[in-house]
């Protein structure tokens, strides 16, 4: 076996992956004069899946994939089609079949990254020297799956993400109804404005403003304390493990947040137990 066909089947997406990507992939219609032959899309689906885990370039990846321009062309078609959402929204209903969303403790928190080639929804990093940087909004469950996402510019405040990351569920939120089970948002100092207050509260919402120390006091005190908003630096972490998100290297956002889809969507498989 060659190093290429070895590394191909390492990566190799699971089965159960690719069965639930396979129903969201536009069909194959072969032009009345012919064009292009039949690609492999699964072959193609395991290389994007290495870029995003690995971090590495696309004319990087090992050609048993295919060519670097067939895994991005593929990439940005699937990515405008919104196969990387539909595979997130459908990761989180099967979650919630199989677990139970925990709607009932959300958690907000963004982090920052490199964005050396620029583009959109992104701007200078205050905590690097001023150097183009993107930001991410996540937004979490109780048990950090990741429900809500929005991207900006590194140089975007917390609070101002709040309303875009709202408005960015992959799946539907039940809205909160009187005299039943309250929806808490957890958040840190970063969001404790009056007008970011009110617009949480106006989403239905209790509001919950904890800085990490607060939360380290209380644990302290009090051992049966239950820290919640630290869950979605959890999974910002989780996120951080595929390595493309480390630094953005792609110049659209719209890729940009397809491969943050793409992890979500892993990581909400693998809380599920559906992947290893």
């Amino acid at each position: 076996m060659t190093a290429g066909k070895a590394e191909h089947r390492r990566w190799r997406a699971p089965d159960e992956l690719w069965d639930r990507v396979e129903p969201l992939l536009p069909k194959h219609r072969p032009g009345k004069h012919g064009g292009r032959p039949r690609v492999d899309q699964r072959r193609v689906f395991d290389g994007i899946l290495y870029v995003l885990r690995t971090g590495c370039q696309w004319n990087a990846a090992p050609k048993e994939f295919g060519s670097s321009s067939t895994l991005h062309r593929y990439f940005q078609q699937w990515a405008r089609q919104g196969v990387f959402f539909r595979l997130w929204k459908e990761a989180l209903r099967e979650y919630d079949e199989l677990e139970g969303i925990d709607w009932g403790w959300q958690s907000l928190d963004g982090a920052m990254t490199k964005a050396p080639l620029g583009g959109k929804k992104t701007g200078p990093n205050p905590t690097d020297r001023g150097k183009s940087g993107t930001k991410r909004s996540l937004l979490t469950d109780g048990g950090g799956v990741p429900l809500a996402l929005a991207v900006s510019g590194a140089n975007t405040h917390d609070k101002r993400l709040v309303e875009a990351t709202l408005k960015g569920f992959a799946l539907r939120r039940p809205r909160p109804r009187a005299g039943g089970r309250k929806q808490h948002f957890c958040g840190d100092k970063g969001y404790d404005y009056v007008d970011t207050r009110a617009l949480v509260r106006r989403w239905g919402y209790t509001l919950h403003i904890k800085s990490r120390g607060d939360e380290a006091k209380a644990l302290r005190s009090n051992p049966r304390f239950r820290a919640r908003r630290w869950v979605v630096e959890r999974s910002h972490s989780w996120l951080n493990r595929n390595r493309r998100l480390l630094v953005r290297w792609e110049k659209k956002a719209a890729n940009y947040e397809a491969m943050l889809q793409f992890a979500c969507a892993i990581i909400t498989l693998r809380l599920a137990g559906v992947l290893g």
